[in-house]
Formats: structure tokens, sequence, C-alpha cells
């Protein structure tokens, strides 16, 4: 009997972001949009320059996948979370932030030596996200970070695409994949930065394998992995990667395929100032309303609007709160 509704497998960085001027980028020769993997000197640079050129806006444990699993625990699902961190003051903080948001996770004793991983996010005046990532321990992150026992009483597997950047760590995720398969569990993964199709393809297509019960990619992922020019032709393609899937199209919403029909979701028209953690959010609540057996079209719905509420404040998370508030005014404001 399935305990948890998701078990996720991905990255633990803590974020700390800034809001920046498109001409700070200029200066780092920073790549707009993207995220970068970067060493420890990289780290210590930019955190320095950032320090001092750029408003401190939040910090918060963070990573793709923990991201959506917290949005998803926050709607009231049961979520497990299997990460890596190190025994130092961030990574302590990481283990407090993710029980704090009702996870469970593997991090029960903190041992590790090394550094806990960590995010640069910088927001731009146009609300875009660029990410600098320095890995740190969660490089190391292998097969037996995977929990075998919380995943097998799990519904569902998500694995989050950054993991195709370092060798252990997609071991774990191909082998979270494999004990997925073999226990009949729905597995789902979402690509999580262009990046890591432009960069990491074939390693993220050993994750996947043979494919996935349920992909979620916004267009220029869906583009490139599919090697196409415009979002109709990718949605034609993506079938062949997943049996179900979600493209993320910004403001204009989201394209959705159940596995018979496609459905369009219109966006929300909001003024966004940050997007980080926006396709995060869009997933965990996307998830949150499949697990309560919403249709794929209802489930995007209410994901999309709570990613256009996500959008209109700085940081990838929203208070627990808003969570619960953000339920009751859609079910409010989209009762029959």
């Amino acid at each position: 009997m399935a305990i948890y509704d998701l078990y996720g497998l991905g990255n633990a960085l803590v974020d700390t972001e800034y809001h920046v001027t498109d001409s700070v980028l200029a200066s780092l020769g920073i790549e707009k949009g993207m995220m970068t993997l970067i060493d420890d000197q990289r780290l210590e640079t930019l955190d320095g320059f950032l320090q001092d050129h750029a408003e401190l806006k939040k910090q918060a444990s963070g990573g793709s996948a923990a991201n959506t699993l917290i949005a998803a625990a926050n709607f009231g699902a049961q979520v497990f979370y299997s990460c890596k961190v190190a025994n130092d003051a961030l990574g302590q903080f990481y283990h407090s932030d993710l029980v704090a948001s009702g996870v469970s996770t593997n991090l029960q004793e903190i041992s590790a030596e090394g550094s806990t991983g960590r995010c640069l996010v910088m927001v731009t005046d146009d609300a875009e996200r660029t990410m600098n990532t320095y890995l740190g321990i969660t490089g190391d992150l292998g097969p037996h970070e995977v929990d075998h026992a919380a995943l097998a009483q799990s519904r569902m597997v998500y694995i989050e695409g950054y993991l195709a950047s370092a060798d252990s760590a997609r071991q774990a995720a191909i082998k979270a994949h494999q004990l997925a398969r073999a226990a009949q569990i729905p597995v789902a993964f979402t690509f999580s930065d262009p990046a890591m199709v432009t960069y990491f393809r074939d390693a993220v297509a050993e994750i996947i394998g043979p494919g996935v019960d349920l992909l979620f990619c916004n267009e220029q992922e869906a583009m490139t992995w599919t090697e196409t020019h415009s979002p109709e032709d990718a949605f034609d393609q993506l079938g062949q990667t997943a049996q179900t899937w979600v493209c993320t199209q910004g403001a204009a919403g989201a394209t959705v395929f159940d596995g018979i029909s496609r459905h369009q979701i219109p966006g929300r028209s909001v003024k966004a100032v940050d997007t980080n953690g926006a396709g995060d959010m869009f997933a965990g609540a996307f998830l949150y309303g499949r697990q309560q057996h919403w249709s794929f079209a209802e489930a995007a719905r209410f994901a999309v609007y709570a990613a256009s509420h996500l959008v209109t404040q700085f940081g990838p998370r929203l208070p627990l709160a808003d969570h619960r508030w953000l339920l009751q005014e859609y079910a409010r404001t989209h009762s029959a």
C-alpha cells in the first residue's frame, strides 16, 4: 500500500536570489536565461560581486525537484525527497527547511563532509531568471541515496533533468527509473532547464531510457529535444518520449496531452516580477491535482493559476498559507 503520493530525486541547492540589471549579467559574462554550472572559485567571485552590486531578495532551500515536491506537499500531497547535503550550516538549514515544508526525506543524519550546493539566482527587470549553480556535495549524489523502501511505497516517481549534469547523479536517476519500472510505478521527468537539453542531451537520454510516463517541459526545451522549429511540430513528436506530457508556455498558458487528447490551457494576465520556480510550481500543482484524480486539463488549469500567482513575487516558493488560499480561491472561482 502506497504511503507517498510522490517520491522525488534531485539536487539539493540553497538558492540565493538577487535582483540585477542586464548590464550586470553582461559585465560578468553570464548567459541570460540559462543555468550554468560553476566551480567554488567562481561562486566566491560572483557571490562577493553580487553582495556589493545587487539587491538580495531571498534565500531558501531549492533545486528543481525540491521546489516541486514542496509545492505538492504544501497543497496537501504526501511526498518523500531523496537528495544530498553536507554537514555544514547550509546543509542543516536545507534539512530544517524541508521538514518545515512537510517533506519526508532521506536526510535523517547528515554526516558527509564538504559543501552543500548553492545556486545564485539572478532576476532581471523583465522577470527572467538566470542561474549559476555550484553543485558542491550534491554532485556526488549517487544510487545509494535512492531510498528503495520509500520509492516502493510511492504512487509516482519524479526525477529532475539537472541530475544529468553529474555522472553519479545520473546513475542515481537511472536507478530510480529502473526501480520504478520494476515495481510498475509511473515515472515523471522534467527537463528542468534548456541547458540540460542543449549541453547534456546524451545524459538526459540515458535517464529517460525507453521513455517516461509523464514529461514536463517548456516550449524551448520541447523544440530543442525534438529538433524542431515550432511548438506544434515539437508536440507531434513528444509522444516518442512520453506517454503523456505537459508543456508550459509562459503567459500563453500550457498545452497538455493526456494520452488521448491534447488540451490548450490559457494563461492568466499578471504582472510578473520573477519567473524563478514558475515551472517547478506548475509541476507541483499539476501533480497534486492528478493525485486528487483531476483530469489533465483541470490539473493544468490549477497549475497555471498557481504558477501565475508565484511569478508576482520574488522567490521560487510560496508561504504555506498561500497554498491553502490558492486552493480555496481556485475552488471558489472555478466552481461549476
